[in-house]
C-alpha cells in the first residue's frame, strides 16, 4: 500500500512563499516511485478538488492556469519525494493542498483526480491578505 505524507504547509502573508513537499513509501515490486504519476492538488470546504500541478513518471509538467508561472513541481525519485515550490502566494490559494499518486505507463502526466489511486492526508495552505 502506497503511502503519502505532506509537510510543510502553513500561514503566509500574500506575496510570501510555500514549500510543500511529499514523501512516499510502501511500493510493492517490480514498481517503485518512478512507476508513478504524481500530483499536488487542492480543495476548499464545499468545493470540488481541483488540480494544482502535476508531474510524470518521464519528467513532463503540467499547470492549472491560475498557479502558472507561481508554482513549481518538481521530483527527485532517487529520495521518493514530491515538491511543490509556491512563490507570490494570493489568498485564493488558500485551501488544503493534497499529494496523490497513481501508477501510469510510457510516462503519462494525469492530471484528472479519478486517475489517481493514492493520496494524503493534506497540508493546510492559508494566505492572508
Amino acid at each position: 500500500q502506497v503511502q503519502l505524507v505532506e509537510s510543510g504547509g502553513g500561514s503566509v502573508q500574500a506575496g510570501g512563499s510555500l514549500r510543500l513537499s511529499c514523501a512516499a513509501s510502501g511500493y510493492t515490486s517490480p514498481y517503485t516511485y518512478s512507476s508513478y504519476s504524481m500530483g499536488w492538488f487542492r480543495q476548499d470546504p464545499g468545493k470540488e478538488r481541483e488540480v494544482v500541478a502535476a508531474i510524470g513518471s518521464g519528467g513532463s509538467t503540467s499547470y492549472a492556469a491560475s498557479v502558472k508561472g507561481r508554482f513549481t513541481i518538481s521530483r527527485v525519485n532517487a529520495k521518493d519525494t514530491l515538491y511543490l515550490q509556491m512563490n507570490s502566494l494570493k489568498p485564493e490559494d488558500t485551501a488544503m493542498y493534497y499529494c496523490a499518486a497513481g501508477l501510469t505507463f510510457g510516462g503519462s502526466c494525469y492530471t484528472r483526480p479519478a486517475d489517481f489511486s493514492y493520496w494524503g492526508q493534506g497540508t493546510q495552505v492559508t494566505v492572508s491578505s
